[in-house]
């Protein structure tokens, strides 16, 4: 069974892009355009990793992450940062920071690495 990958992020070209990055890959996606999008989909697919703009239109992305780690199920549930800001300092232990734009190779080597 393919490991899965959940995309969050409010800018459709990106979505469309990493979604076809890691589907070519081999790896399960799901997109969502906003936080609150995402935690339902967190919660419906546990998803093995999750990609997270930290920037987006309601809840930013470290809203969406603190409530990811106050969930005992989905806590450990690996993030990795690709924001436009720069820096991550609202989000300690993801396990990669990526400044948009990315290079589709050092995201996708941080996904193997992280999941397989």
């Amino acid at each position: 069974m393919s490991k899965k990958i959940l995309i969050i992020d409010d800018d459709p070209v990106i979505l469309k892009y990493l979604q076809a990055l890691f589907e070519d890959n081999g790896y399960t996606v799901f997109t969502a355009a906003n936080s609150a999008e995402g935690l339902d989909l967190v919660k419906a697919e546990k998803p093995d990793l999750i990609t997270l703009d930290l920037e987006m239109p309601g809840e930013w992305g470290p809203r969406f992450y603190r409530k990811l780690r106050q969930d005992k199920a989905l806590r450990d549930t690996p993030v990795l940062v690709i924001s436009g800001i720069d820096g991550d300092h609202a989000i300690k232990d993801a396990v990669a920071f990526v400044a948009k734009p990315f290079d589709p190779d050092k995201v996708l080597g941080i996904v193997k690495r992280t999941i397989g």
